[in-house]
């Protein structure tokens, strides 16, 4: 799994390790604004444990890590019997954004969940994330007929 070289022969798709959080964490604040860094952590944490499904990769490129696929497999969620693999974060620096990262990162992804017979590959995007929304259509993915529905919760009183 690990060496996968990115369209341009520059970046190694590899495993994510426990000391990527931290770059993570700045790349994340670089685009968002905010710091996430205990979801970061969470996010790394369960990967480590699950280092045998490789859903999160990293991406580096002369030794710095640029991107990172995060994601989980799901086993029966939503009454659906097989196992569908989601992924949650899509993230690369923007001083490597369009050079390739993020759809070798994917290529990579597609190839571990195909080892593992996993058949499905879900993702979610915002309605006005128009860039991300248009990687996700080249790289195949398309609306499923689902509707996601969202409860405010009231505050405790």
């Amino acid at each position: 799994m690990d060496g996968e070289r990115g369209e341009h022969g520059d970046a190694i798709i590899r495993a994510l390790r426990a000391d990527d959080c931290a770059r993570l964490v700045r790349m994340d604040q670089e685009i968002s604004g905010r710091n996430r860094r205990a979801w970061y952590e969470g996010k790394i944490r369960r990967a480590l444990a699950e280092a045998d499904v490789k859903i999160s990769l990293g991406a580096e490129i002369d030794g710095t890590l640029v991107g990172a696929l995060l994601g989980s497999v799901h086993y029966g969620e939503f009454g659906l019997p097989e196992p569908v693999a989601i992924l949650d974060t899509v993230l690369v620096d923007p001083a490597f954004s369009r050079r390739g990262v993020a759809s070798a990162m994917l290529r990579q992804l597609l190839l571990n969940l195909s080892a593992l017979r996993i058949e499905r590959l879900r993702t979610e995007v915002a309605w006005d994330e128009f860039d991300l929304a248009e990687f996700f259509a080249k790289a195949g993915f398309a609306p499923v007929p689902r509707v996601v529905l969202e409860l405010r919760v009231p505050e405790a009183r």
